[in-house]
């Protein structure tokens, strides 16, 4: 025990006091990686104003010899850089110190069943560049993993992998299911053809860079949470495009579930004799979603989702409901409209009128999936495990 304090004490970690989540007895090199995410996440957070070193510290509870070395590490690799000083209640001012969004880069990419979208994001995951195409999701692994290539290659545009900097890899979101943990896909919804196919190994090998694969679902929800600041709290994302799909965030985490199967929301059954869907069901609540969408009946399809977001309310208790997707982008105020007037009536049926959960649009509109997908990669950084 006391070889193991006296270990903790030199890796800079208050003897007692733990640090935030990690428990006892974990190794040394894991504890250092993850007392430096915390440091990292915090310069992020500060913006460009930058926090001092004390505040590291205070807020981190590592010892201020601890914080010294982590961040003369980060300057050293160009991760964190000096942001002027700060006037202190005693003493020398402070210097501050801030994130260099630039000295890091992740790749995002969107394959819906019909269109590619690439992103290149900072540290910060601001977009420095873009790239959009259309796609057919259908036309074989060969000719998908040929475009994101391509798509890849344009977002870095004349910097190769090996030379931008800090590029830590390439996330892939597409719709479900699949395995998250092993990157291989199963029967996508309308293209059985993908069943069994290793995405990730086959991406890796054409770009030579790591590669993570998640439910588009997934990864804008992992991008909304790390937008929200990474705290508590729980929500879901609805996706309403060409499919529809949920991700949803329980205490702060993307909830993916024992087998990275969660939030195939689309595919439950409402309507016993309803129209065929292609997952095979019948009255799915995406087939009866674009069935209205396609008649033009939007008021309908916004009632049916609202139907499915109300299952949901009920299960799991979540605090707000945020929609997006191209559908819901082209009349958003119906389906919020829609989405609230159903989660309000099931609230007053409960005796709950007061506390209704709010629907809201997701921000990052259109490129909000590829930049979630981008996040896969980034936000182990700073010490999000559900990356």
């Amino acid at each position: 025990m006391r070889g193991m304090a006296a270990a903790r004490a030199a890796d800079g970690v208050r003897v007692g006091d733990g640090v935030r989540g990690v428990p006892g007895g974990v190794n040394l090199l894991a504890l250092r990686s993850h007392n430096t995410a915390l440091v990292l996440d915090l310069l992020r957070t500060a913006g460009a104003d930058g926090i001092s070193r004390l505040e590291l510290a205070e807020r981190t509870g590592l010892t201020p010899q601890a914080v010294s070395k982590i961040t003369a590490r980060l300057r050293e690799e160009g991760l964190a850089a000096e942001a002027g000083r700060r006037a202190s209640t005693g003493g020398k001012p402070r210097t501050v110190l801030r994130l260099v969004p630039e000295a890091g880069h992740a790749v995002g990419v969107h394959l819906d069943r019909d269109e590619l979208r690439a992103v290149l994001v900072d540290l910060k995951g601001s977009v420095v560049g873009e790239r959009r195409s259309s796609l057919d999701l259908g036309a074989g692994a060969e000719a998908v993993v040929g475009e994101v290539e391509e798509a890849v290659a344009a977002v870095l545009g004349p910097d190769r992998p090996d030379t931008v900097p800090g590029l830590t890899g390439v996330g892939v979101a597409l719709p479900g299911p699949l395995d998250h943990a092993r990157g291989v896909l199963h029967r996508v919804t309308g293209f059985p053809e993908w069943d069994g196919y290793p995405l990730r190994a086959a991406l890796e090998g054409r770009l030579g860079v790591p590669v993570v694969v998640d439910k588009d679902t997934n990864a804008a929800a992992l991008g909304l949470a790390v937008g929200r600041g990474g705290g508590g709290g729980s929500f879901a994302y609805l996706h309403l495009g060409t499919g529809l799909g949920a991700g949803l965030v329980i205490g702060g985490s993307v909830h993916r579930g024992v087998r990275t199967g969660a939030g195939e929301f689309g595919h439950q059954v409402i309507q016993l004799d309803g129209p065929p869907c292609t997952c095979g069901n019948r009255g799915c609540i995406e087939a009866l979603c674009l069935g209205a969408v396609a008649r033009g009946e939007i008021d309908e399809a916004a009632r049916v989702l609202g139907a499915g977001a109300a299952n949901l309310v009920g299960l799991l208790d979540i605090d707000v409901v945020l929609l997006g997707g191209r559908t819901v982008a082209a009349a958003p105020e119906a389906f919020v409209r829609g989405v609230g007037a159903v989660l309000a009536g099931r609230a007053r049926r409960e005796g709950a009128g007061e506390g209704v959960v709010p629907v809201r649009v997701a921000p990052g509109g259109a490129r909000g999936v590829a930049e979630g997908a981008a996040q896969l990669l980034l936000a182990p950084l700073f010490g999000r495990s559900d990356g």
